[in-house]
């Protein structure tokens, strides 16, 4: 059961929505099923006789007859209560409980109060009603409504546990500002799928990750094509800032400017400056990968971007919860840079996963003294590589970094269960699901391409590393043996043995990295973590020689250093290993 508390200026304007047929005539049958006092409030639903002034007039009588000065400028108090999907059908009556209880529980109208504000309660709907009241007591006075939505939820849950609905996951006051129902509506006119705060939210969001200074963080937004307007000081120092999207004004003409607390809680400027002083290094250095040649960026900064996400893993395994708090952050800031910088094919998923795990990277939990600079700086590096393509080592890399994030988020998910954030929980779960998603597609074709090649090898080579499996890996060895990406492991396993790698030690590795029970597919993990820990392509050989190969034939006059059995094996992050190819 969901209340979601708003205040107005308009009382007929809001009862002409309630009992009006509703934006797509959703509106049915609309009436009271309760009121400060029945005898006294008109009902237009059912009593033809009664008119929408009539009991706007009413509610508004107390707030007409204190002097204008003392009128509240928002004077109607508006609550929604909404079950969740899947309750029951509640009655009129049961209806009426709700409004009774909730509008005690905010102080709008105690229990045996004489002089409490005046208020109605109107269904339209079988899973909700709306609460009206106005903010004047008979006596003149305002009612104590001091933080009303938090009472209102808490009742709610009271609710759910007496009448067996689905009990929701409780609120701390962490979460970002919901849209009002003005803003939707807005949305919906101009043909948006998300409302201006939404929208700022995101990009807010997208220009802060990885950004090492303030000013860049400014320059990022006037990127983004918002407008931008600082809070100065006398002295010219910025206190604050202010964001509005181009062409989004008001009723005067006027730019409609969201605060960036009004955003989230954590893109306020001093918020902002507390993430900023950990700091981020600038790499603009070109990347080199074990060719010699040139690696394309995006990739490179994918694949580099991996170690510090499983960083971030076994901190929020750990017991520092300064150092998991700021790990979080920087998943958000990482999630954030991916999903803008994402191919057409995984950038609705990776946007969905941002906006979920937003959720996830707040809490009460503080983490100014902790060190996040290595995952913000991988953020850093992949929206400074810029857009990845999707195919060939763009799309192995990107798969290979999604595979980490959805244990990351699983592990966040874990430690946020662990200390009761059930809302950040929740969150981090749905971030997983949207990861999960967008890692099939970008696995598709460097997987495919990988089980091709294993599907080439001997027989007996790939019994060999069965048994190698088998032995190393004996509680999921069955379940390894019979998943469709075994013989991509296969492969990979072939490719690091030709890179001096002894399979088993590597495997032991990638194993005890993090336990492998909440993995989908235990040979997608293990495929990527051996990639990484032996610095092989994130494409196969065989897709990486006709990538080379065309580049080749483009660049004629730029011969590439040729890769020999010698060069791999002194590279200083590939071990060296006496074993021999069997």
């Amino acid at each position: 059961m969901v209340p979601d508390i708003s205040t107005g200026g308009r009382t007929y304007g809001l009862l002409a929505y309630l009992y009006g047929p509703g934006r797509r005539d959703e509106h049915i049958d609309p009436h009271l099923v309760a009121s400060w006092m029945p005898e006294l409030a008109p009902d237009p639903g059912r009593d033809q006789a009664a008119t929408l002034k009539q009991l706007a007039d009413r509610l508004d009588l107390p707030v007409l007859a204190v002097p204008k000065h003392r009128r509240p400028a928002r004077h109607v108090w508006h609550c929604p209560v909404r079950t969740a999907p899947g309750d029951r059908y509640l009655t009129d009556a049961e209806w009426a409980e709700v409004a009774r209880r909730i509008v005690h529980a905010t102080g709008i109208a105690e229990y045996g109060d004489d002089k409490a504000c005046r208020w109605i309660a109107v269904r339209h709907a079988d899973d909700h009603i709306h609460i009206v009241a106005t903010l004047k007591r008979e006596n003149g006075r305002s009612p104590r409504r001091h933080e009303d939505g938090i009472r209102a939820q808490a009742e709610c849950r009271k609710i759910e546990k007496e009448w067996g609905l689905q009990i929701l996951n409780e609120g701390d006051r962490t979460a970002a500002q919901r849209p009002t129902s003005a803003e939707r509506s807005k949305a919906e006119r101009a043909g948006r799928t998300a409302t201006a705060r939404e929208i700022l939210r995101e990009r807010v969001r997208q220009a802060l990750a990885g950004a090492v200074s303030e000013e860049e963080f400014f320059r990022r937004l006037a990127e983004a094509g918002l407008r931008v307007e600082k809070r100065l000081a006398p002295s010219g120092d910025t206190l604050g800032y202010k964001v509005a999207l181009p062409g989004d004004r008001n009723r005067h003409g006027e730019p409609i400017w969201f605060p960036g607390s009004k955003l989230a809680p954590d893109l306020s400027l001093p918020k902002i400056r507390q993430r900023l002083d950990t700091g981020a290094p600038d790499s603009d250095a070109p990347v080199i990968d074990r060719s010699g040649e040139a690696a394309p960026r995006p990739a490179r900064a994918r694949r580099d971007a991996t170690p510090a996400a499983e960083r971030a893993a076994s901190v929020l395994s750990a017991d520092d919860d300064a150092d998991s708090a700021a790990q979080l952050v920087g998943i958000g800031e990482l999630l954030d840079a991916v999903a803008q910088t994402s191919p057409a094919s995984t950038r609705k998923e990776l946007a969905e996963a941002a906006r979920a795990f937003e959720r996830a990277t707040r809490s009460h939990i503080r983490a100014e003294r902790a060190d996040n600079r290595a995952i913000r700086s991988a953020a850093r590096g992949i929206v400074r590589a810029g857009n990845a393509l999707g195919k060939g080592e763009d799309g192995g890399a990107t798969a290979m970094l999604l595979s980490t994030m959805v244990l990351v988020t699983i592990a966040a998910a874990r430690w946020h269960s662990a200390r009761g954030h059930a809302q950040q929980a929740t969150a981090a779960h749905q971030t997983a699901q949207h990861l999960r998603a967008a890692y099939q597609t970008a696995a598709t074709t460097p997987m495919n391409a990988l089980r091709a090649q294993g599907r080439r090898l001997p027989e007996p080579v790939r019994q060999r590393y069965a048994r190698t499996v088998e032995a190393t890996l004996p509680q999921h060895a069955d379940h390894v043996l019979r998943e469709p990406g075994w013989e991509a492991l296969t492969a990979t396993l072939d490719q690091a043995e030709r890179a001096g790698h002894d399979p088993d030690v590597l495997l032991q590795q990638a194993i005890a990295w993090r336990e492998l029970d909440t993995a989908d597919s235990v040979t997608d993990v293990l495929v990527w973590r051996l990639r990484r820990l032996g610095n092989l392509p994130a494409t196969s050989d065989s897709a990486r020689a006709r990538r080379s190969q065309r580049t080749s034939q483009q660049r004629p006059l730029s011969p590439k250093p040729q890769e020999t059995e010698s060069t791999v094996r002194t590279h200083p992050s590939v071990p060296r290993s006496p074993r021999t190819r069997r």
